[in-house]
């Protein structure tokens, strides 16, 4: 039967729409795997992007605590907004005593102006910015602060750039655009980039690699053979060198509520 025009176009985009769903739900399985493995954050992001006096911080799309414990060792009283019960199990196990709350930026279960900053660290790009930023502006307190934040691995290092030929950011294009999609009512977007270095153990590196959705969300052999190769590289990097060092460019972004 002879397709219309255009069916082949919207079955391409209706594959990856639903590549895309799997990839944002896929955490929860490899939460263990996420918190051993993924960086925190560089606190020279974190000084430009809260606000000066916040006290009362979301953090959405919270993960395993990544970027809530260093809120938290700022002394800010943090919410924690996280989807996905895998990943609230294993916030709760490193930071049982913060609040902590099923919901996603689209959707935050708190009042009205009760909060002075919100951040998303590796979350914004999973969302849909028409319902997340009133949303978000609807819990934030007038002129309250909107903080994006990416920890992006810095291809202009060599080896690093070769991981990411093997392991491309899938999803995750607008991290190569200096201006992640926000919209009303927030105000322009602010830009800064803080680059930084981690030494890393092998072993690090590969609970960072099945950490990315792209991995967890790939199939037999597949995800077993691309797990090989990075393991590969890496080791012959140690043993070239002595030692691993993951170089990041954390990009960040931030708007104000009017």
């Amino acid at each position: 039967m002879e397709q219309r025009p255009g069916e082949d176009q919207r079955r391409e985009t209706e594959r990856r729409a639903d590549r895309r769903r799997a990839q944002s739900r896929s955490f929860g399985v490899a939460a263990a795997a996420y918190e051993r493995g993924r960086p925190s954050y560089p606190a020279a992001a974190l000084d430009w992007l809260l606000p000066p006096g916040a006290r009362r911080v979301l953090d959405l799309g919270a993960g395993t605590g990544k970027l809530t414990r260093s809120l938290v060792q700022r002394g800010l009283d943090v919410v924690a907004v996280e989807p996905t019960e895998g990943m609230r199990a294993q916030f709760r196990e490193v930071l049982p005593g913060v609040e902590l709350v099923a919901g996603t930026a689209e959707e935050v279960p708190l009042p009205d102006a009760s909060a002075d900053a919100a951040l998303a660290a590796q979350a914004w790009h999973w969302v849909d910015p028409q319902r997340a930023a009133p949303e978000v502006a609807r819990v934030l307190r007038p002129g309250g602060t909107l903080g994006l934040l990416w920890n992006v691995r810095d291809a202009g290092v060599p080896w690093i750039a070769r991981l990411d030929r093997m392991l491309p950011q899938a999803g995750e294009e607008h991290l190569r655009s200096m201006a992640p999609v926000v919209g009303p009512p927030f105000g322009p977007v602010e830009r800064l980039d803080v680059t930084w270095t981690q030494v890393i153990t092998l072993e690090e590196l590969m609970d960072l690699t099945a950490s990315r959705s792209w991995v967890i969300t790939l199939e037999e052999p597949q995800r077993s053979a691309v797990l090989a190769d990075v393991r590969t590289q890496a080791q012959e990097r140690l043993d070239a060198v002595g030692v691993l060092e993951m170089a990041y460019v954390t990009r960040c972004s931030r708007t104000r509520r009017p």
